[in-house]
């Protein structure tokens, strides 16, 4: 069996990747992440229900993956269960992540890119060192926030050789600006969201991780513009439904995710649009336009 760590898994895009890997893949074993304990045991007791069969191909573990306490409880947890050793996993889903936050940067920051390094670090020694996938879900959000930049920020989030101490560097600078004068470091024009910068530093994490680990397979992708709960309230403030908002369903939301962890991806270390091709890092690129093919 496959077995996957799924974070945030207990609604929205998370656990519609979670159905449709039980669906449609038989060799799959799901770690359904949850942040909150009561709500993921909620979220697995539905599914189990709705499919007697999932029973023995789904467990629930607790992770907040802003805590390290809690990733690193998490990975002992998947350990002591089926094995210390790499092969126990075949792939992890970085899925949970917030909206802009009335916290601040720094907290989306530490969830949406140190989380994600954060289950990295402490779940790579379990991962199928041969046939091994990780798949880190951003947003276009990311792109697009790139293309407001200076070309100086944009050649560093995008470069081939890009580091982890170049990346935090950089977030330490736009917390610093963001701090002291509410601009985000880089932006030639506007104010960065830290959204999107959370995003754009993800998917160079992504180039530096996939760098890092070659015999493993990484990469990012957009789910595309889903109605959640981090989308819902967006419509709610103009007055319109989600559907009138272009948003689709967090069934569509998981395709891009599926496809990276199942399916035949070109390479690693790239970033790959909704509709499962690859795009650019530094600029939007439309579902059905052509696909993406610098390096």
């Amino acid at each position: 069996m496959k077995r996957i760590l799924i974070t945030g898994a207990n609604k929205g895009i998370g656990l519609a990747t979670v159905k449709k890997l039980l669906e449609s893949y038989s060799d799959t074993y799901v770690l359904l992440g949850s942040r909150d304990l009561s709500r993921g045991q909620h979220t697995l007791n539905e599914l189990v229900n709705s499919n007697q069969q999932w029973n023995d191909r789904i467990d629930l573990i607790k992770i907040d993956v802003e805590q390290d306490d809690s990733v690193n409880s998490a990975a002992e947890e998947v350990a002591e269960k089926f094995g210390k050793n790499a092969g126990t996993l075949y792939g992890i889903v970085n899925n949970a992540g917030i909206g802009n936050s009335t916290s601040g940067m720094n907290k989306i920051l530490q969830v949406n890119t140190y989380g994600i390094k954060r289950v990295c670090e402490v779940f790579i020694p379990l991962l199928d060192t041969t046939a091994g996938r990780i798949v880190n879900v951003t947003s276009a959000s990311g792109p697009m926030f790139l293309a407001g930049c200076s070309e100086k920020v944009k050649r560093l989030l995008t470069n081939p050789e890009v580091n982890w101490a170049e990346i935090e560097t950089f977030m330490n600078e736009s917390l610093k600006a963001s701090s002291e004068s509410g601009e985000t470091v880089g932006q030639s024009s506007g104010l960065g969201t830290a959204y999107g910068l959370s995003k754009a530093c993800t998917n160079a994490y992504t180039i530096y991780l996939a760098r890092q680990i070659p015999n493993l397979i990484i990469n990012a992708c957009t789910p595309g513009f889903i109605e959640t709960d981090l989308t819902r309230p967006m419509a709610e403030a103009g007055g319109k439904t989600p559907a009138e908002m272009g948003m689709k369903s967090p069934e569509e939301g998981a395709s891009a995710s599926i496809f990276l962890l199942m399916g035949t991806p070109e390479g690693s270390g790239h970033y790959y649009g909704s509709d499962c091709l690859r795009s650019p890092m530094d600029r939007y690129r439309s579902p059905g336009d052509p696909p993406y093919t610098g390096d």
